[in-house]
């Protein structure tokens, strides 16, 4: 007997009875079922999330900003209500904790009635954050709680660049009034260095006039002494000659004084030596003009004191005045040479202030050069971009295109494998007629594992074709993929024979621990790397990882070359299980009877 025949006999045996068609026809769906109804619940459920409940709780009341009023909360509330992420229900406290208890919400997210307060205190002297609440109920739902702080998150980022915005636009445009301040210091600051450079030559000049002056009136004090010397030598010349004077003026004022005496005198005399009145007039006639002449010399004489003693009172104040003048000409001297220190000093500060004006100046326009000049929509594109300065561009070496797609392999290979498993529920591993009859354990082996086989390439097919017309999942690879997932049918079908032919019924329930193991290491899911230690090196050993990362290279247009090593590997799985298998099946020929050659009623 052939391969073909006994692959033949095989499914006329399965398909011998109405109820052993339908059977065969259960299990061949088996696959199908699993594989493509998982696949189509799970194929968006991200796309889905403006059908879950959840309850938004806004208590806040509001803040005082720069002088007008502000309510964060209500504007997150508005937004949150109006974007459609989730079926947002606006409730009080006791009906959203309600609601959550009852399932009817999934989640609550309160804003509390200090959020406003607490995003506006960034400007005040007590700066702390705001916070948002995400209560959740597992026992409605435990991935609720995930989605949950997937929302809560980003209603946090939300808020976070909204107050950001607006506390950068206030920053920019505070820096932007603080350019404009900076120019008109600079040019204040131009005019000051003007200023203090007019000041600066004018205490130079003044510090040279000073100078000047300092030695004048050296010169002057030192020679005040002498001409005061003088005056006072002056003085007590003029002094005396006054008194002399003045006993010239005595004398010549009593000479005239004694004239009319005389006079009389004369008189008497005469009368005396007997002159007639005729003859004493002609000889007083004669003597009259002198006198006349002895009164206006006396006159000169008093003129002339007169003067002299003005002389002298004069000489005594230029004496005076002189020593006066000694006097403050040392002062003026000493005054001379502390004006001219103190504006020598006062040219050194002008020039040191010239000096600072000018750096104060260059300092404050190089100040207002690093300062840009911003237009309000420039400082609105500025502040955005503070308050959300990173923007995530993504880039797929491979895409797979929506959450489904991304579990279509693993469930592709997993379904592989329980479509192999339940048809060596009917299928018999081993025709014992075959075994007994035939000394080839070969053909025997080959045609115990191409029956199942060809029968689980059948189930891939079908589900192949549910993953790409009834779920619309797109294949880079198409044919590719489909190879894979036969080849991994194949290769399932290697494994299973084998366990049966050597353990039987115990082998057939190794096949299933073996698929529990594969469900957790295949990596289909979380990636293979976050499995413990003893998990992640039956990752590297069985096969059903390497037919889910070959089926994502070919699906998702990743890299071929991780193609051939996962075929590689399934082709030693399968290989090595043809192997075993057909060392069991040689054992079996040693042990046989005519009895086996008997049709079996039950397989």
């Amino acid at each position: 007997m052939k391969v073909p025949a006994m692959i033949a006999a095989e499914l006329r045996r399965l398909t011998a009875t109405r109820m052993s068609v339908i059977a065969l026809l259960a299990l061949m769906l088996v696959p199908v079922l699993y594989g493509g109804v998982y696949l189509w619940a799970n194929q968006d459920p991200y796309g889905r999330l403006s059908e879950v409940p959840v309850a938004l709780v806004n208590q806040d009341t509001g803040a005082d900003s720069d002088g007008s009023q502000v309510n964060y909360g209500d504007e997150v509330s508005t937004n949150l209500l109006a974007d459609g992420s989730f079926d947002w229900h606006a409730l009080d406290a006791d009906a959203a904790e309600k609601a959550l208890t009852q399932g009817s919400v999934d989640f609550i997210v309160t804003i509390p009635a200090d959020f406003s307060t607490a995003l506006v205190s960034i400007s005040g002297t007590d700066p702390h954050q705001a916070t948002l609440s995400l209560e959740t109920n597992d026992a409605n739902n435990y991935l609720a709680s995930t989605i949950g702080d997937q929302a809560i998150e980003r209603i946090r980022t939300s808020v976070a660049q909204l107050v950001g915005e607006e506390a950068a636009s206030r920053l920019l445009t505070g820096i932007s009034e603080i350019r404009a301040n900076l120019v008109d210091a600079v040019t204040g600051a131009t005019q000051l260095t003007d200023g203090t450079a007019q000041a600066s030559d004018g205490s130079t000049r003044l510090a040279d006039g000073a100078a000047q002056l300092s030695a004048g009136l050296t010169q002057l004090s030192d020679a005040a002494p002498r001409l005061a010397d003088g005056a006072a030598q002056v003085a007590s010349g003029t002094a005396t000659l006054s008194g002399y004077a003045d006993q010239a003026s005595a004398a010549s004022q009593q000479a005239v004084n004694e004239i009319p005496a005389v006079r009389q005198d004369i008189i008497d005399a005469l009368t005396a030596q007997g002159l007639d009145p005729a003859e004493i007039d002609a000889i007083l006639a004669r003597l009259d003009p002198l006198a006349g002449a002895v009164r206006t010399a006396n006159a000169r004489v008093q003129s002339a004191v007169s003067s002299v003693d003005a002389l002298a009172g004069g000489a005594a104040q230029v004496a005076t005045g002189a020593q006066q003048l000694s006097a403050g000409l040392q002062d003026a001297a000493g005054g001379g040479a502390q004006l001219d220190a103190a504006s020598h000093t006062l040219a050194d500060g002008l020039t040191q202030l010239d000096q600072g004006a000018a750096t104060l100046r260059d300092g404050l326009a190089s100040g207002v050069a690093q300062i840009p000049d911003t237009d309000a929509a420039l400082r609105d594109a500025q502040a955005q971009t503070i308050a959300d300065p990173v923007a995530v561009e993504t880039g797929k070496v491979a895409a797979a295109g929506d959450y489904g797609a991304g579990l279509a392999p693993f469930f592709a290979a997993l379904a592989g494998w329980i479509g192999i498993y339940a048809l060596f529920l009917i299928v018999k591993p081993i025709s014992r007629r075959a075994v007994t009859a035939l000394h080839s354990p070969v053909r025997v082996t080959l045609a115990g594992w191409l029956t199942p086989g060809l029968l689980g390439g059948l189930q891939m097919l079908a589900l192949f074709g549910i993953l790409a017309a009834a779920l619309g999942f797109t294949f880079s690879h198409p044919l590719a993929t489909l190879g894979v997932m036969v080849f991994a049918s194949l290769t399932y079908a290697a494994i299973i024979l084998a366990l049966n032919v050597w353990l039987g019924s115990v082998g057939q329930f190794l096949g299933l621990v073996l698929m529990v193991l594969q469900l957790v290491t295949a990596g289909g899911t979380f990636p293979w790397q976050t499995l413990p230690e003893p998990l992640t090196w039956l990752h590297h050993i069985l096969p059903m990882g390497y037919v889910v990362d070959g089926m994502r290279q070919l699906m998702y247009g990743g890299d071929l070359t991780r193609v051939g090593t996962d075929l590689g590997v399934l082709a030693v799985w399968l290989l090595g299980g043809l192997a075993l298998a057909a060392i069991g099946v040689s054992r079996m020929t040693h042990g046989r009877t005519l009895r086996d050659l008997q049709p079996s009623l039950i397989g």
